[in-house]
């Protein structure tokens, strides 16, 4: 199961995760804040939150943000949960996007960063992802974009070597994803960061039936 191999991949490197992806990280993160304002009065809720560092970033800016980050690795919790050991306002829990363990209708804003391209079964994690968010709230998501050759390259690679990685997609392919989970797109965008890594960012909200 795909899941079980993203786990077991991140357990192993969630020891060295935050020096060795540090650049790639706050890049990436900076990307994402452009993109999105987050209001600090909203309950956001961060799908495959890793190590912490982008709840690091919304308790800077606003240190009493409601964030609960959820993640399939328990060894990068660990270190997330280390983190904001005297934040009550931030809370991590193993979960999967798949069968998140909240309420419908919980989140002002739901984030995915750098994980989107992890997910098996996207339409599925969409659906969850909309059941826990409120009707007028914000999906923000981040991944890598396969209009770009190199990340092309890298998605074909990935996917004969390394179980765990599922698919990248163009940017016209994600919106047609978010579309099929009834989701309207509110802002876009996309940009190459270094040698490799083409990103793309999309704002969306769930559409009112």
């Amino acid at each position: 199961m795909t899941e079980a191999k993203v786990r077991e991949q991140y357990d192993q490197v969630a020891s060295q995760y935050d020096w060795r992806w540090r650049s790639y990280t706050a890049q990436t993160l900076d990307f994402l804040q452009a993109c999105a304002k987050i209001s600090s009065s909203a309950n956001v809720l961060d799908v495959g939150c890793g190590t912490g560092e982008f709840e690091q970033r919304l308790v800077k800016e606003h240190p009493d943000q409601h964030v609960v980050g959820v993640d399939l690795s328990e060894n990068m919790l660990e270190i997330a949960q280390k983190k904001f050991s005297s934040h009550s306002n931030v809370q991590f829990q193993h979960a999967s996007v798949l069968a998140l363990p909240f309420p419908k209708q919980t989140f002002d804003v739901v984030v995915s960063a750098n994980a989107f391209h992890y997910f098996d079964q996207p339409l599925a994690a969409l659906a969850e992802v909309k059941r826990v968010l409120k009707p007028q709230g914000q999906l923000i998501i981040l991944d890598w974009c396969r209009d770009f050759l190199l990340c092309k390259v890298c998605d074909a690679v990935l996917k004969i070597f390394d179980s765990a990685h599922q698919q990248c997609y163009t940017q016209a392919e994600f919106h047609q994803l978010l579309a099929s989970a009834q989701f309207e797109i509110s802002q876009t965008t996309k940009d190459r960061f270094g040698l490799i890594w083409g990103l793309m960012a999309a704002v969306a909200t769930p559409k009112q039936l």
